[in-house]
């Protein structure tokens, strides 16, 4: 199956399985913005900065999720080793989009706990894609920060390094002089949801 005729598929793949430990053991995908979920949030921004293939890996309270969360469309992938950090969640999401049945160009990887990062900034990094060897970052006051778009020539790799709670970065690190950084600090805000300080944040 070909698509050399059209636009180049980037997928949404979001980290959702955190168990939130420094917010008392809630599950980071369940915490409420707004009234609903924060993975339904997340799961919005990429879907309107335009990754119409969406990929969520579960982990802490992943039956809850399913439960109470609206994802219609989305596909749901159990991490059973979330506990591990966020490497392992990156390697089942890498593994998932693999075995789609289009064949994916690009992941563009967001994570839960990031709701002031919205679809523009989804979109400005989506837009920079240029091949199946892309590698862009979102960049804030000249930071890299998420989403971060791996292209799938780099998937292979990427997994291979992605160990504990440090997901891409030692990569990426690795790979500094390779990556197109996009700023993203006029349309979003980076900040984590990690501890009970934090939830000032949400709404």
């Amino acid at each position: 199956m070909t698509r050399e005729s059209e636009e180049p598929l980037v997928a949404g793949l979001l980290l959702a399985a955190g168990g939130g430990r420094r917010l008392g053991g809630r599950p980071k995908a369940l915490l409420l913005h707004r009234g609903r979920p924060l993975v339904e949030h997340a799961v919005r921004a990429l879907r309107e900065g335009g990754c119409e293939v969406v990929h969520v890996v579960l982990g802490a309270g992943a039956d809850r999720v399913r439960a109470q969360a609206r994802l219609p469309g989305c596909v749901l992938v159990d991490n059973p080793d979330w506990a591990e950090g966020m490497g392992s969640s990156l390697r089942v999401g890498l593994a998932s989009l693999r075995a789609e049945v289009l064949p994916v160009d690009a992941a563009l990887v967001s994570l839960v706990d990031q709701p002031g990062i919205g679809p523009e900034a989804v979109a400005r990094v989506r837009a920079a894609y240029r091949s199946r060897d892309s590698l862009v970052a979102a960049s804030y006051g000249g930071r890299r920060g998420h989403p971060v778009l791996f292209g799938a020539d780099r998937w292979a790799a990427v997994a291979a390094g992605a160990v504990g709670d440090q997901g891409a970065r030692e990569y990426l690190r690795a790979h500094r002089d390779a990556i197109t950084l996009v700023d993203c600090s006029d349309v979003a805000e980076p900040y984590d949801i990690d501890t009970e300080a934090d939830l000032v944040h949400l709404e």
